[in-house]
C-alpha cells in the first residue's frame, strides 16, 4: 500500500465552524473533514475527544461497540469506555453473529442471544452498562441509497429505540474485510444475522443459511461484499442523521490482524497509537489506515502483517466506494488535541 500523506494541524480547530444540518452536525469544508486525534488512550481521553467534536449526544443514545468473541482479549474494555458511556447515558448495543467457531468453542460463540449474553457478562459489560442485543427480538429493513448489491439494509429492530448513535470502533485487522473500523461497525456490526448474510453475500442471501453462507457460491465477490458494507454503513448513518445524529470514534489499540469477532486472534504486533474521532466515517477510516501506512518497523512495532491483510482483502476499496456513493470524504485535516 502506498503511503498517503495527511495534514497535521497543531492547533485545535473549533468544531462549530461550518456547521449545518440536524443537531448542528459539522459538515466537510473545502479542506475536507476534520479528524481529531489524541495519543492518550484512557477514559478521560475518550471524553475529551468526544467533546472536541462539538456534537452533543441527545435523546436515547446507542453506543455501538463489539463486545468481543468469547476468548478474544482485544475488544474495547468496559473500564476504558465507561466514563463516555455514562456521560451520555448511553446503552451498549450489539447484534448476534452469523457464524460458529465450532463445537469445541461453542461456549465462546455469539451466534445466539443466550450465548451472547453470557459473553457480554463475562467481558464485564453488564455490571456497568445498559446493554441491548438489537436483533434479539427481530429485525427491520432500512433504506439504502446505493442498491448496486443490496436493496435495503437488515438491522436489529431495537435500533428504532434510539435517537443518536456513537459508533465506538476498535480499529484492527479483519479476516474478510481487511480491516475493521467505523464502516464495518456500522454495517456488519448493526446488521441482524440475516443482514450479515445479506451483506457478506453481496445481496445473494437474505435469510441466513449457515451451511451455504460461507461457500464460494455466496462468498465469491469480494468487492461486492466491501461495496455492500459501504452501502449498509451509509444506511445506518442516514437513519440516525434523520433523527438526532451520529458520530464516530475509533480506538487504535490491541491491533491484531484479526477482528474482535475472531475467537483466537493472531498476536498483536503493533504498538497502541491513540484515539481518533470525526463526524465523517470515511475520513476517520482513511486516517486510521494512513497512520498504519506511516508506521516504521521496529522491534516492538511492525505494521507489515496488517498492511498485507488489508492489501490481500482489498480492504481500502470499502473506503473508496463509501466516498463514491457520497457517505463521506477521504480528504481530511488531522487535529491533535493534546497540544
Amino acid at each position: 500500500m502506498k503511503n498517503i500523506p495527511f495534514i497535521v494541524v497543531a492547533a485545535l480547530v473549533l468544531a462549530s465552524c461550518g456547521q449545518s444540518g440536524k443537531n448542528n452536525q459539522p459538515q466537510p469544508s473545502e479542506e475536507g473533514a476534520t479528524v481529531y486525534l489524541t495519543r492518550d488512550i484512557s477514559p478521560e481521553a475518550l471524553v475529551k475527544i468526544y467533546k472536541a467534536l462539538g456534537v452533543e449526544a441527545k435523546g436515547r443514545v446507542a453506543v455501538k461497540i463489539s463486545t468481543g468473541e468469547g476468548s478474544n482479549p482485544n475488544y474495547l474494555k468496559p473500564e476504558l469506555i465507561k466514563d463516555l458511556v455514562m456521560l451520555v447515558d448511553g446503552t451498549i448495543v450489539e447484534c448476534n453473529t452469523a457464524y460458529s467457531s465450532g463445537p469445541e468453542d461453542a461456549q465462546d460463540d455469539r451466534n445466539s442471544s443466550a450465548n451472547h449474553w453470557k459473553i457480554i457478562e463475562r467481558h464485564g459489560f453488564t455490571p456497568l452498562f445498559k446493554v441491548d442485543i438489537m436483533d434479539e427480538e427481530g429485525e427491520m429493513h432500512i433504506p439504502v441509497k446505493d442498491d448496486s448489491h443490496i436493496k435495503y439494509d437488515i438491522v436489529g429492530n431495537h435500533m428504532a429505540n434510539y435517537d443518536f448513535m456513537i459508533a465506538l470502533n476498535h480499529f484492527k485487522g479483519h479476516p474478510m474485510g481487511g480491516y475493521g473500523g467505523a464502516l464495518k461497525n456500522l454495517s456488519i456490526g448493526c446488521a441482524s444475522q440475516n443482514g450479515k448474510a445479506y451483506i457478506h453475500s453481496a445481496g445473494k442471501m437474505e435469510v441466513l443459511d449457515m451451511e451455504k453462507l460461507w461457500t464460494p457460491e455466496y462468498i465469491g465477490d469480494q468487492d461486492g461484499f466491501l461495496e455492500s458494507m459501504a452501502a449498509a454503513a451509509q444506511a445506518v448513518t442516514d437513519y440516525f442523521q434523520k433523527k438526532e445524529g451520529i458520530i464516530y470514534i475509533s480506538v487504535m489499540n490491541n491491533m491484531s490482524i484479526d477482528c474482535d469477532c475472531v475467537d483466537h486472534p493472531e498476536p498483536v504486533k503493533l504498538e497502541d497509537y491513540g484515539i481518533l474521532a470525526s463526524t465523517d466515517p470515511v475520513a476517520l477510516d482513511q486516517a486510521c489506515v494512513d497512520i498504519i501506512n506511516q508506521q516504521k518497523v521496529t522491534a516492538t512495532n511492525d505494521p507489515t502483517d496488517l498492511l498485507s491483510r488489508i492489501d490481500q482483502q482489498h480492504g481500502t476499496h470499502t473506503i473508496d466506494w463509501a466516498e463514491k456513493i457520497g457517505l463521506g470524504t477521504k480528504k481530511y485535516t488531522l487535529v491533535e488535541i493534546d497540544k
